[in-house]
């Protein structure tokens, strides 16, 4: 039996999706508190993992260990590192990498971790279909996209660091925090993930303009999808 789950970084980014839950578990664990039931009848996980790669691959363990989730949905925000994704846009991982690990040193490509053998992280094909499905069902209205998402311990809000970014891992589509994390833990687990990400601002000296603007349509935008896209999953 499937059993979701659901990791936002921050409240706002889970906070929709928790309301309409049915809880019938609450545990706290490294001081995340994983809510356990259903969402439209489907068994579902919900957790507020807190920002940054370390607490993103804490809480796809203990999502494993504890909850024995068989899927892994990371829903949340992201600055657009493509000009044709805008503001309010959904960007549907492909894959996801590192753009902050630099093991070139010993002879590995600029992101890969060392010894792991992998530099890239490939998102479940059948998730990404209903996530891209799901998105153009209940958001018409927004354009969503396929492509790899790269992740940093840094909020990215500097034209010349998107540029570097970009000339590093160029046809990237958008940055933040915690998603290759996620996919990391998941793939290390062998369960299939998917990442999906609401444009929130344009990742360069502009975002602190955008960010609190949008950030809260972004995520509601996020949670629909998600919302929509669980009762499809096989």
């Amino acid at each position: 039996m499937q059993k979701i789950g659901i990791i936002g970084a921050m409240e706002i980014e889970v906070e929709t999706l928790k309301s309409h839950m049915q809880i019938e578990n609450t545990l706290e664990k490294a001081s995340m508190t994983f809510l356990e039931g259903t969402l439209n009848n489907i068994p579902v996980v919900i957790v507020r993992s807190g920002i940054g790669k370390v607490n993103a691959g804490m809480c796809v363990q203990i999502l494993t260990d504890l909850f024995h989730v068989t899927h892994v949905i990371n829903t949340g925000v992201a600055g657009s590192l493509n000009a044709s994704i805008d503001i309010g846009d959904i960007v549907v991982s492909t894959d996801t990498l590192y753009h902050d690990v630099d093991a070139t040193g010993f002879g590995y490509p600029l992101g890969e971790v060392p010894q792991l053998g992998t530099l890239t992280f490939t998102a479940d094909a059948e998730m990404i279909a209903q996530a891209k499905s799901s998105c153009e069902t209940v958001n018409p209205e927004i354009k969503v996209f396929e492509g790899r998402i790269v992740s940093g311990d840094q909020f990215v809000s500097n034209p010349q660091v998107k540029e570097t970014i970009l000339n590093n891992f160029p046809g990237s589509y958008c940055t933040e925090m915690e998603g290759a994390a996620i996919a990391h833990a998941s793939w290390l687990n062998h369960i299939p993930f998917v990442i999906i990400r609401a444009i929130s601002d344009k990742a360069d000296d502009s975002a602190h303009m955008d960010y609190p603007a949008f950030e809260k349509a972004a995520a509601e935008h996020s949670a629909r999808l998600v919302e929509h896209m669980i009762q499809h999953l096989a």
